[in-house]
Order: structure tokens, then sequence, then C-alpha cells
């Protein structure tokens, strides 16, 4: 899903929404969450999941085409894990499409 797609989406399920607030309103959720994460705190959305930031320390890599060793600098970088609700219910609806398509061959 893109974030125009979850814009309609919203704007379908909440008419009494103009598209431009539905719009406004997924801008402001993710200008906070990444704000959040700016300033090193982690996200914790329950049923759905948790944002954090994990650290990767420097490291010696190589370039994949010329095989040449480089320096790889320290990062941050954002890191998400999935709530218990939202991995039970995708197992739950992968189980099923994997039963149907069983079922039909």
């Amino acid at each position: 899903m893109t974030k125009s797609e979850l814009i309609s989406q919203l704007a379908q399920r909440q008419p009494q929404l103009a598209a431009k607030d539905a719009e406004y309103a997924v801008k402001m959720i993710l200008d906070a969450m990444t704000q959040s994460l700016l300033e090193g705190n982690r996200i914790e959305i329950r049923g759905f999941g948790s944002f954090g930031l994990i650290y990767r320390p420097p490291r010696l890599g190589r370039n994949p085409k010329s095989g040449a060793k480089v320096q790889v600098p320290a990062k941050h970088v954002p890191h998400f894990k999935a709530g218990k609700d939202l991995r039970e219910r995708v197992d739950e609806t992968a189980a099923e499409r994997l039963a149907e398509t069983a079922a039909r061959g």
C-alpha cells in the first residue's frame, strides 16, 4: 500500500473527512512518527507494532562490482517489529489463502 492509497482508503472509510483532511491527517501522523525517531524515541502502536532505531557500528565492506574494500560508516537505521496481534492476523490470513489454494487444485 502506498501513502496515496492509505489516504484514499481513509477518505472512503470516513466520509465526513474531505480528501484533503485525510491527506493532512496521514501527513501529520507520519511527520510526528519521524520526529519522534529523530529524537531517539521508540514508537509503539498497540496491536500493530513498534518502531525504533538500531545502531550499526562502522565496518569494513566490499564494493560488489570491483571487490575493493570500503569503509562503511556507523549509522542508525529504523527498525520495525510487528506486534503479536498483527503477526497472528497475518498468519491466519496466509493459512486461509494456502488452504483455499490447496482446495482448488
